[in-house]
């Protein structure tokens, strides 16, 4: 879903996510019961709600070498095999933090309940223009993560480490150098996400989430 959303954004095609696994927050619609559900909709019976994407960029030496969109998150790791990487990372020009960490996830709100969530992040909801960064196993345990504005850029450049990477919602990678800077900027494109009529986002966290499963 992530891959033809990123495809198919720009010509402004609706998309209807069925589920064919356990967790897809953007898959609503279970295998089982797409056959009574799917006629409906396509009648125009549904409801409708955008997902902003984002851009990303990296520079070596002034020129761009890699650029990709996301729809969940940008990532910046260290090496299987290595030890902690340093990250500058500023926000809108300005200094956030030197932060020395296993990496940094850049999250959309969509990307809020993916990764970024397992390593300690908040969830954002949809209509929130804004932007999650979350430090993975951090050096320094103050460092936590922060809600930003998705209007501000967020540029990460690598410091120190080895091995280092960038990946665009775990599907594409790039290799980066010392002095390498990922820039991470809101996308002109958005994707248009149809669903079943009575959707709403806080009924998927509760049954993705088993909110609802606590007992005495």
């Amino acid at each position: 879903m992530l891959g033809i959303a990123r495809r198919l954004a720009r010509h402004g095609t609706p998309l209807i996510g069925i589920n064919q696994g356990r967790l897809g927050f953007i898959t609503d619609i279970p295998l089982d019961g797409f056959a009574a559900i799917l006629p409906p909709m396509l009648h125009g019976e549904y409801e409708e709600e955008s997902r902003p994407l984002m851009r990303a960029h990296v520079v070596r030496d002034g020129e761009v070498v890699f650029e990709a969109l996301a729809m969940n998150d940008v990532v910046v790791n260290r090496g299987a095999t290595s030890g902690m990487v340093e990250l500058r990372v500023e926000v809108g020009g300005q200094l956030l933090a030197n932060q020395r960490a296993d990496g940094l996830i850049v999250a959309s709100p969509t990307g809020s309940t993916a990764y970024a969530l397992s390593a300690g992040g908040p969830m954002l909801h949809p209509s929130i223009p804004g932007w999650v960064l979350v430090p993975i196993a951090p050096h320094t345990l103050s460092n936590r993560p922060i809600v930003l504005s998705d209007a501000m850029e967020v540029a990460i450049e690598i410091v120190s480490g080895r091995d280092v990477s960038a990946n665009f919602d775990m599907q594409s990678l790039a290799s980066l150098l010392h002095g390498d800077r990922i820039h991470v900027t809101r996308s002109d494109y958005c994707v248009r996400f149809l669903h079943p009529r009575g959707w709403n986002y806080f009924a998927t966290l509760r049954k993705k989430l088993r909110w609802n499963e606590g007992g005495s």
